[in-house]
């Protein structure tokens, strides 16, 4: 569906050339969730807006069902920006105009006739889930009502492909999590390709099929979302699963126990069904050790299960030992975190 190939975008400033992106290589799947993660300059905004030429390559190739974006212009070029849709962190609507208005406004810029405009754009508000507030300013509405707005109008020309920037930065947990229902819930009802660029790993474990993660323009590494959870290999990509696996309470909670040095505190990571086994009561009665529990999540991927337990080990020596081996024969990753 969508292939990058060797794509890089340099600016020229007067401090010198800043490279954005650098020597990017990507396929991405029809229908899939493609996340993009990093950190703010990484260069994943500049990435997403080559995909619609908002911003010239300076060198390599987009290809979109087919077409090489770059070497489209004019008409033809606007004609497949209608196909690749774009939804922002700050909504981007018009002010001026009703609901209903802001979602006719791109189908008025392709000359659809009024009456088919009106049927659209009704379709769509009950698709967002804003039934009833058509006549509804923008200033009449929450952060969250506002990017339905956002994401009705980007649907309105019926795209192949939705590009989403930092599109739940600007909202509050419980809305993120309503618009990235959302969202899923319109991939799979219009087999929509999306790709969503953000700097949170809560969004992307939760709707992304895959992943990229991206450091001073570069990709520095990408794949399914819960192998990149249980394994991840650069340094960036495991702070950003930290941010899910590690809480800072918790890791607080740990440097408290190393103190009083009454036993190693280890992590455990379990995948898919394992996740959601007894296998620390069995542990407990085998092994003959005691377990301080001291944080344990099981975190839901579009792939499946993965979760993380913290817990210290009290017992003796043989008995520890005994513990960590029977973790492994149950296909249980552990790490020791202390060893007191």
């Amino acid at each position: 569906m969508i292939t990058l190939n060797k794509l890089s975008k340099t600016f020229h400033t007067k401090s010198g050339d800043i490279t954005a992106v650098d020597n990017i290589s990507l396929s991405i799947e029809e229908g899939e969730i493609f996340g993009v993660i990093g950190y703010s300059g990484a260069g994943k905004s500049t990435l997403i807006r080559t995909l619609n030429m908002l911003e010239r390559p300076s060198s390599g190739v987009v290809e979109i069902a087919g077409r090489e974006m770059s070497s489209l212009s004019g008409k033809s070029l606007r004609l497949a920006r209608q196909e690749t849709s774009m939804i922002f962190q700050h909504f981007n609507l018009l002010w001026s105009r009703t609901v209903l208005e802001n979602i006719m406004f791109p189908l008025e810029i392709a000359k659809v006739p009024a009456k088919q405009r009106l049927a659209r754009a009704e379709e769509l508000i009950e698709l967002v889930g804003l039934s009833g507030r058509g006549d509804s300013y923008p200033s009449q509405l929450s952060g969250g009502q506002k990017q339905r707005v956002g994401i009705a109008r980007a649907l309105a020309n019926n795209p192949k492909v939705l590009l989403c920037d930092e599109a739940t930065s600007a909202l509050d947990p419980k809305t993120t999590d309503s618009i990235l229902e959302l969202l899923m819930d319109i991939n799979k009802k219009l087999k929509l390709t999306i790709i969503l660029i953000t700097h949170e790993m809560h969004v992307i474990r939760k709707i992304c099929n895959r992943v990229a993660v991206m450091e001073d323009g570069k990709v520095v590494e990408h794949g399914p979302v819960l192998d990149v959870f249980r394994n991840p290999q650069q340094e960036m990509t495991k702070e950003f699963v930290k941010q899910i696996t590690e809480p800072e309470e918790t890791m607080e909670t740990i440097a408290g126990l190393v103190e009083k040095g009454s036993g190693p505190v280890i992590k455990l990571m379990f995948l898919g069904e394992d996740a959601e086994q007894p296998i620390m009561t069995e542990l407990i009665r085998t092994c003959g050790v005691s377990v301080n529990i001291v944080q344990g999540k099981v975190s839901k991927t579009l792939d499946g299960s993965y979760g993380t337990l913290f817990v210290q080990l009290q017992g003796k020596e043989g008995n520890i030992k005994a513990a960590l081996h029977f973790l492994q024969e149950q296909r249980v990753e552990a790490e020791v975190l202390t060893n007191d």
